[in-house]
């Protein structure tokens, strides 16, 4: 990762590799139909409304600031994502979830409950939100209440290209989580988006319960 010259550049765009194949299969399949855009390098902090020059050099080190360099990978950029309020919002929106994590033990095997995940929008409201199982071979994932208004998140969401192909996307107001089990213990991300406000939130869901545990729960 590096800094740009953003005195020269003014966009920096690289492709993922599922980006890679599209464009190898021609410009049919390579068709961008949303974007999104972040403000990870801005510090609000420098805004300078006591800068002697006056209001024209308010922002002067913000807007001076260097830009990084353009990288595939969601968990170090594009995690500060601009949304689309309404103009009466004073607050931004933020979304809190019950429960704050999920762990299901190994002694509970296949029979423990499957928590409900209600997740509440507050400053501003949200109808409807947008669930991302990152792997859905962790846990299962299915709509407790659905309804709202919204068909679909404000802010794209991008998984990387390991999670991706694992991943399960429901639109719901809440949704029930249920174990499996697995070769091993694993653990995944749920994220939730809140579909008119584009306000972001994750759980991890740890599953401890694995195929050896079921089958011998005392560990002999």
């Amino acid at each position: 990762m590096g800094f740009l010259n953003n005195s020269t550049v003014t966009v920096d765009a690289i492709l993922t590799k599922k980006g890679r194949e599209l464009l190898a299969q021609g410009t049919e399949a390579f068709n961008i139909t949303k974007f999104a855009l972040a403000d990870d390098e801005v510090d609000y902090n420098l805004w300078d409304v006591s800068h002697p020059n006056g209001s024209d050099f308010y922002g002067s080190v913000i807007e001076n600031m260097p830009l990084l360099e353009a990288i595939p990978d969601e968990n170090h950029v594009m995690r500060y994502k601009l949304v689309t309020l309404p103009k009466t919002s004073i607050r931004m929106p933020v979304i809190t979830i019950s429960p704050a994590s999920v762990t299901f033990t190994a002694n509970g095997g296949l029979t423990q409950v499957s928590p409900t995940i209600e997740p509440d929008t507050s400053n501003v409201t949200d109808t409807s939100y947008t669930f991302i199982l990152h792997d859905q071979s962790v846990c299962s994932m299915t709509v407790l209440s659905s309804g709202g208004g919204s068909v679909g998140a404000t802010t794209p969401f991008f998984l990387g290209d390991d999670d991706a192909p694992n991943s399960k996307t429901l639109v719901a107001v809440s949704v029930k989580v249920g174990v499996t089990a697995g070769q091993k213990v694993s653990a995944t991300q749920l994220t939730i988006i809140g579909n008119d406000t584009g306000a972001t939130n994750s759980i991890t869901i740890t599953n401890n319960v694995t195929l050896n545990s079921i089958v011998n729960p005392g560990g002999n």
